[in-house]
């Protein structure tokens, strides 16, 4: 049977620094939507669930891909995302990308006996929850709270 513990800790270490960029700059509701998905992934993998590889494979994705247009934005290389960071903001940035480049590491490197066409629908469905979420986050009455 597969561990999944590291897989855990690196989607609850995404989600806390997630939550503390929430306290420091727009609000924590923002951050607790955005990073909903996660939990299937922490859920699934506490149960040592072969399908936790699968869920957390497009947040964690989706979180370093974001980390890196927020990097290149402020080494001033592409303005894909742009906007003020503070410190700490810039901090967490880099321990969300750690985080997610380990659990990618670690779900990409787990063999499972999930069919692969199946883990790719799972994969898909968390993806389009993911991108459905963030959207959810930046609406008026969410995204200044």
């Amino acid at each position: 049977m597969t561990d999944y513990r590291l897989l855990v800790v690196c989607c609850l270490v995404v989600i806390a620094a997630l939550l503390v960029v929430g306290a420091v700059s727009h609000g924590v509701i923002r951050h607790i939507v955005q990073t909903a998905p996660l939990w299937f992934s922490i859920v699934l993998g506490l149960r040592r669930s072969e399908w936790s590889k699968w869920a957390a494979l497009p947040c964690l994705l989706f979180w370093l891909v974001i980390m890196v247009f927020i990097w290149l934005f402020l080494l001033g290389w592409a303005r894909i995302i742009t906007g003020t960071f503070s410190a700490t903001e810039t901090e967490m940035t880099i321990v969300v990308g750690l985080a997610s480049i380990a659990g990618l590491a670690k779900a990409l490197s787990t063999r499972t006996g999930v069919r692969w066409w199946k883990g790719l629908t799972v994969f898909a469905a968390i993806a389009v929850l993911q991108v459905v979420v963030l959207r959810i986050s930046l609406l008026p009455a969410i995204a200044h709270r």
